[in-house]
C-alpha cells in the first residue's frame, strides 16, 4: 500500500495496513533534529505527504523583517522565527480599503509551482497549502483588535474585506486545481484554548459564507478539503462538514479528548493527535510511546486518523521524544 492510498482509505474511515503518518517541523526544531539524526532524516521518518505553499515567499526588507505579498511586514526578531508579528496593517479605516489594493494571483508562479508538485517522483498524498486564506488574512490586514471589534462596529467593511480575499483565494484555486494532485490545505486559526475567538455567531457570519466558496470548489474539481485551525472549534463542527470539510487539523487532545474521535467518526477525519502542547515537550519517551499508542489503538479498526504532532513541532521537544514518535509511527504492527 502507497503513502497516499494509506492517507485516502484513512480520510474514507477504511482499515489500512497501518495509520498513515506526517511530520511537520518549525525551522529551528528542523534544524536541531536534522543535526541529530543526519541530513537523510526525511527518508527515515517516511512522511505520507507532499505539501507545496502557494503562498509566495516572503521578501527580506530588513533586519529579521519580511514582507508578504499584501505588502504586509512581519517581524521575526522575537520567540517565533516563522510567523512573527505584523509591523504595518494596511487597513484601519473605509478610506484605507478604497485605496488599498489587493494583490492580483501571479499566474506564471502558481502554474510553476503546480508543475513542480505534479512532478515529485514520490508515492505520497500531495497538495497544497493556502493559509492565511480568511480571518487571518483579515486580522493581517486592519490587526486582530480591529478585525474583532468591526464584526460589531463596521461588519460592512469586514464582509468586503473578505469578500476580495475570497475572490483572490478562488483566483488562485482556478489556477491550479486542473493539475493531478489530491488535496487543499487550508490555513485559518479560528479557534483559543476554550471557544472561538470570535464566537460562533461571528464565525457564521463572517467566515462560514467564504470557507464555504472555498471548499465547494475544491471538491468540484475532485479534491479532498483540510482545513488547519488550532484550537477549540468544537461548536462549528458540524458546520464544517455541512459545506464539505474531508479532514480537519489540528486535533489536539488536550482540548477534545480521544471520546470526541467518536463524534467525528465517519463524517470528518482528523489530523493531529498528538500533543505539542501537553505531551511531547514534557512526558519521557516512555511516557509518550504509551501515549501514542492509545491514539493509534483509537483509530486502528476504522481509519479516521492521520497521526501527527498536533502543529509544527516546536523546539522544546526533547529529541528522544521525536525518535520515540517516529519509531511508533514507523511500528504499529510490532
Amino acid at each position: 500500500m502507497t503513502n497516499r492510498e494509506r492517507i485516502t482509505r484513512s480520510i474514507r474511515f477504511e482499515q489500512t495496513d497501518y495509520l498513515p503518518h506526517h511530520i511537520s517541523f518549525t525551522s529551528q526544531s528542523y534544524e536541531k533534529v536534522a543535526a541529530a539524526f543526519g541530513a537523510d532524516y526525511d527518508k527515515k521518518i517516511n512522511n505520507h505527504m507532499t505539501r507545496f505553499k502557494l503562498r509566495k515567499p516572503k521578501e527580506p526588507v530588513g533586519e529579521g523583517l519580511v514582507q508578504d505579498e499584501f505588502g504586509v511586514i512581519f517581524n521575526l526578531n522575537g520567540p517565533d522565527k516563522d510567523i512573527g508579528y505584523v509591523e504595518n496593517y494596511q487597513i484601519k479605516t473605509w478610506e484605507d480599503f478604497e485605496q488599498y489594493a489587493f494583490p492580483p494571483a501571479d499566474k506564471d508562479y502558481l502554474h510553476a509551482r503546480a508543475k513542480d508538485l505534479v512532478s515529485t517522483p514520490d508515492t505520497n498524498f500531495r497538495g497544497f497549502e493556502m493559509s492565511f486564506s480568511l480571518f487571518e488574512r483579515l486580522w493581517s490586514l486592519m490587526g486582530m483588535e480591529d478585525a474583532l471589534s468591526n464584526m460589531i462596529i463596521d461588519p460592512e467593511l469586514v464582509h468586503s474585506i473578505l469578500q476580495k480575499a475570497c475572490r483572490r483565494n478562488l483566483d488562485v484555486l482556478d489556477t491550479v486545481l486542473s493539475y493531478d494532485f489530491d488535496y487543499v490545505l487550508f490555513g485559518d486559526d479560528w479557534g483559543q484554548q476554550q471557544e472561538l475567538i470570535m464566537g460562533p455567531h461571528h464565525w457564521r457570519t463572517f467566515i462560514k459564507p467564504y470557507v464555504s466558496q472555498l471548499y465547494a470548489r475544491v471538491r468540484q474539481a475532485g479534491k479532498f478539503v483540510i482545513q488547519h485551525s488550532c484550537g477549540d472549534n468544537r461548536k462549528i463542527m458540524d458546520d464544517l462538514y455541512e459545506i464539505g470539510l474531508n479532514v480537519y487539523q489540528t486535533f489536539q487532545p488536550e482540548i477534545y479528548g480521544l471520546d470526541y474521535a467518536e463524534i467525528l467518526r465517519g463524517k470528518i477525519a482528523i489530523w493531529g493527535g498528538i500533543s505539542t502542547q501537553r505531551d511531547l515537550a514534557s512526558k519521557t519517551p516512555e511516557e509518550l510511546r504509551v501515549v501514542i499508542r492509545e491514539t493509534l489503538d483509537t483509530f486502528r479498526e476504522t481509519g479516521g486518523l492521520i497521526a501527527a504532532p498536533t502543529h509544527d513541532l516546536p523546539y522544546d521537544v526533547p529529541v528522544e521524544n521525536v525518535e520515540a514518535m517516529v519509531d511508533m509511527f514507523l511500528h504499529q504492527n510490532a
